[in-house]
């Protein structure tokens, strides 16, 4: 016993010096010089029990970032970090950046917030790591507002700092029309492991090595949000409407399935001409997501906003947020299942998203299955976003 607990302690330290930690996620680092050190050559049952314990007791950030840093000293660590870390679905943690882009826990709300910074125009989403509505929390994703023309685009990214599109931390965006009543949710990549794109023109023309050669890189549409024009005008409360594409009406029932993505395709984006992905763009767009899915037996997802309740004596519109949200706010709003779905039953009276207002530029973000991070942030970004049409 005092030599696994003395290997656990100078692993600790030496995994520390592996891993590059920066304002984003923790990034994961493995080269091959690491896969042939002697960390390599650890005895797997000794390296799943050193792995397990620190996974167990590390449960809460920043302490985790020990597990992170498992998966940073070579391959072999990686393989089996990877095995006993579990997804947010069954764990109910965040661990790796992966980590967003995979739906969360099926039995409980996960709690993040949202800080908004008006001057620059950009939202960050972390990870609530107390009880309490607002902490430091651990950083996930981060937004940046970008007008043009006919609309409104939120790029979303893995980094605090770079929200570019050319980035290596890019996963997607939102985009909106030009009243703010209509919004396109883009994922950098499907989550669909067996997914295939026939061949256009901008593809065969850039002739690379893609790194997952069945999809190549665009922006896919995976959902789309749609507010109703609010006849009551600004007395009224907003009315919304999600059709998520990528996950099936099945998903929110005993044994549904939703899809899940397990690591990130392109991790070397940089390698590749930037001009090659601008040309790549119009294509993909134009791409549904039933048509790079596949033919679906059952129909999507639809959630819808609970509607509120008029509180005479507050003279105001009421929600119930448990505690949750403290002010009152246009953009708060609860989604569930929609009846469209088909029959109700008691998956339809889960609260699957909820967002809230609690300080003037914070808001409370909770999730849960099938809805991943990302897809529950950029609902949300959609919230901020001026509605002409509705207000």
């Amino acid at each position: 016993m005092p030599i696994k607990i003395r290997t656990i302690i100078d692993f600790k330290s030496r995994s520390q010096r592996v891993v590059q930690d920066d304002s984003s996620m923790d990034a994961v680092v493995i080269s091959d010089g690491l896969t042939q050190s002697c960390w390599a050559h650890m005895p797997q049952e000794l390296l799943r029990e050193v792995i397990f314990r620190i996974e167990a007791s590390e449960d809460t950030w920043p302490q985790r970032k020990s597990v992170v840093a498992c998966a940073g000293v070579c391959r072999s660590w990686r393989h089996i970090t990877k095995e006993i870390v579990k997804i947010p679905q069954f764990s109910s943690k965040i661990t790796f950046p992966i980590s967003v882009k995979q739906p969360g826990p099926r039995e409980h709300l996960l709690q993040c917030f949202i800080k908004r910074n008006r001057s620059t125009q950009t939202y960050h989403l972390y990870l609530s790591l107390t009880s309490t509505l607002v902490d430091d929390g651990k950083f996930l994703l981060s937004a940046h507002k970008c007008r043009h023309p006919t609309g409104t685009d939120y790029m979303i990214s893995l980094d605090a700092n770079d929200v570019s599109k050319g980035s290596n931390n890019y996963v997607g965006k939102l985009r909106s029309n030009f009243v703010g009543t209509k919004f396109t949710i883009y994922d950098a990549q499907l989550a669909h492991a067996g997914a295939k794109v026939t061949k256009s023109r901008s593809t065969r023309s850039a002739n690379l090595k893609q790194v997952s050669p069945k999809v190549p890189t665009c922006n896919y549409p995976v959902a789309h949000i749609s507010y109703e024009l609010n006849v009551l005008g600004s007395r009224g409360p907003r009315r919304m409407h999600c059709v998520m594409d990528s996950i099936p009406a099945s998903a929110i029932e005993p044994g549904g399935v939703a899809p899940t993505q397990t690591e990130f395709s392109l991790k070397n984006i940089d390698m590749f001409p930037s001009s090659t992905f601008s040309r790549s763009k119009s294509n993909c767009e134009e791409n549904s997501v039933s048509e790079l899915l596949g033919d679906q037996n059952d129909g999507v997802l639809v959630l819808k906003n609970k509607a509120p309740r008029w509180h005479e004596p507050l003279q105001c519109w009421c929600l119930n947020f448990h505690g949750r949200v403290t002010i009152a706010s246009v953009k708060n709003f609860q989604l569930s299942a929609s009846p469209e779905n088909g029959p109700a039953g008691p998956e339809h009276d889960k609260i699957i998203l909820q967002f809230g207002k609690v300080g003037k530029d914070v808001f409370t973000m909770d999730y849960r299955y099938p809805l991943s991070a990302f897809q529950a942030f950029a609902i949300c970004l959609s919230s901020f976003d001026t509605k002409i049409a509705c207000e």
